[in-house]
């Protein structure tokens, strides 16, 4: 017989959650807490590097105005992270996560500007959930911020706040 371990205990996770009195409310927002202070931690990171490195020159005010709107627009993909953790175990979704957001970024012009693509390419990537967080975070660099950016990036927010929102109520159903 196997012995007890909290990483094979059926009980682990969301279900000894649920048999605690905290609200779902209270548990989204530690979730969204959780995120923004790891995304603090990423971002900052980043932001140190370049500035050490010198690579990267911007005045101080841009900086923190990216930093800061990079910060909210990781509340998205930590909405994507609930949700999908709730569509498969745990253990998989990083597996789905990690190729997942890759190719998303590729195709929402994360890594590579979109006028470098096709104009069909370009047109998929309008549709991208990483379009629009991408274009909001270079918005203080750049200045142009097209208004369907905005749209994009709340859009896929409600998708995967409702998404997440909908397993959660069938998972807790069943306790």
């Amino acid at each position: 017989m196997a012995r007890w371990s909290p990483w094979n205990d059926r009980w682990a996770g969301p279900a000894r959650l649920r048999l605690t009195p905290l609200n779902p409310v209270v548990y989204i927002l530690t979730k969204a807490l959780v995120a923004l202070a790891m995304g603090a931690l990423a971002i900052t990171a980043v932001n140190v590097v370049g500035a050490v490195q010198g690579k990267a020159e911007m005045p101080t005010d841009v900086w923190i105005e990216c930093a800061v709107v990079t910060l909210f627009c990781t509340l998205t993909f930590a909405a994507l992270g609930v949700f999908i953790g709730y569509v498969v175990p745990g253990e998989n979704a990083m597996q789905i996560l990690g190729p997942g957001l890759a190719l998303l970024s590729f195709l929402g012009g994360v890594f590579i500007p979109l006028d470098n693509y096709a104009t069909a390419v370009r047109h998929i990537a309008y549709w991208t959930p990483m379009y629009g967080p991408a274009e909001i975070a270079r918005w203080p660099l750049t200045h142009e911020s097209p208004w369907y950016a905005v749209v994009n990036a709340v859009a896929w927010f409600a998708i995967f706040v409702a998404g997440a929102a909908w397993r959660m109520s069938k998972d807790t159903a069943r306790v």
